[in-house]
């Protein structure tokens, strides 16, 4: 959750499908489990917000829950959830961040979306009942001895299937189930076994452009093609593939940011994001054709090679974290830059300065996940 969003929900003063005010912590652990349970079956399919220290029955004025004795982190919220009885044994996922509001602390519960929907207890706990689905209407949870609205309860069961998803949400389901994908003889299309109409094709790309990972391969010529994502016969989406270490793993071609100072003094990375299609495609091949193989070796060194993201917010706030200390950091690791070796009209200033902002970015990039357990 970001600042402006906590700020804009505030401003609205009143609740609403995926967000509810709490004045401080739950005295109750019933009602800390009935409402986590409303949000991550709430109907928005998005990520939920119990949000701890406005007041909205004084104006929403933030109430700083600093000393609040009910206070948990997220480690304690997820112990507090890791023993209640859910159905197959699938919990909602949950987090708590904390803000500064007018000099307060507030806390906010965020439920995470999930396809695994309807969440439900198959036991009692307190007074949240068994096989009871729960949600939220607009403000309004589901009350702990009633059951949702059947549309809703539906509705709820489709999200789990997919059955609400896009062709383009589907794909990335159905990537995950690699062993049911059916390669062509050719090699270049792939099909969906239960569902034909999901189609992969690759088609050779004849530029020869060299990007600086690939020199951590024991053969760095480049071999690129046109990944495309199809439904029946309209391209979904295209991406760039790159054949590594002359042709023997076959992945996407990473993502690239750019980090500007101004107009002519800027640094540039590489990266996937988990929660993203490219990376979906990436492991959909990384796993499909050479895990526990001799290719993984040219796997782990392009991994090495760059920056792996949770989430594309993490990505942006690494960003954050990075630009105004980057110039004036020194590598406290000794770093050996790749040979490159380059046919005749390239120069390697290029690749080598790139590979410096890799070894500077690569050990920020350790600091700023530390920072984000402390």
């Amino acid at each position: 959750m970001h600042y402006r969003e906590l700020q804009e929900l505030i401003n609205l003063k009143h609740e609403g499908g995926y967000w509810d005010f709490k004045r401080e912590w739950h005295h109750s652990k019933t009602d800390l489990l009935h409402d986590i349970i409303c949000m991550a079956n709430n109907l928005e399919n998005r990520d939920a917000y119990i949000i701890i220290g406005v007041d909205e029955d004084n104006d929403f004025l933030a109430c700083d829950i600093s000393n609040d004795a009910n206070r948990r982190n997220t480690q304690k919220l997820t112990d507090f959830l890791k023993d209640k009885k859910f159905a197959g044994g699938i919990r909602p996922l949950v987090h708590v961040e904390t803000f500064m509001i007018d000099n307060a602390s507030v806390d906010v519960i965020v439920v995470e979306n999930s396809k695994n929907t309807p969440f439900f207890l198959t036991e009692k706990y307190d007074g949240v009942f068994p096989h009871q689905i729960y949600t939220r209407v607009q403000e309004t949870n589901t009350p702990t001895t009633s059951s949702a609205d059947i549309n809703h309860i539906e509705y709820l069961w489709k999200k789990r299937f997919h059955l609400l998803d896009s062709p383009i949400e589907k794909f990335s389901f159905y990537l995950s189930d690699c062993k049911n994908w059916i390669e062509m003889p050719n090699e270049y299309v792939q099909y969906y076994k239960t569902n034909p109409e999901y189609v992969i094709e690759i088609e050779n790309d004849d530029r020869d452009g060299y990007e600086y990972y690939l020199f951590n391969q024991t053969d760095p010529r480049p071999h690129w093609s046109t990944i495309r994502l199809k439904y029946y016969n309209t391209v979904l989406i295209e991406y760039s593939g790159i054949a590594l270490d002359g042709g023997r793993y076959f992945s996407i071609a990473p993502r690239k940011k750019i980090i500007s100072y101004n107009r002519n003094d800027f640094i540039c990375f590489c990266y996937f994001t988990k929660d993203s299609l490219e990376y979906r495609v990436h492991e959909f091949y990384y796993r499909s054709k050479y895990e526990g193989s001799d290719e993984s070796i040219a796997h782990r060194r392009f991994m090495e090679s760059i920056l792996i993201f949770e989430t594309g917010n993490q990505l942006n706030e690494f960003m954050r974290y990075v630009k105004p200390i980057f110039k004036e950091y020194s590598c406290t690791k000794r770093h050996l830059v790749p040979h490159i070796n380059l046919p005749s009209g390239y120069k390697d200033d290029a690749f080598q300065k790139d590979w410096t902002v890799f070894f500077k970015l690569s050990e920020l990039y350790e600091q700023f996940i530390s920072s984000l357990s402390d």
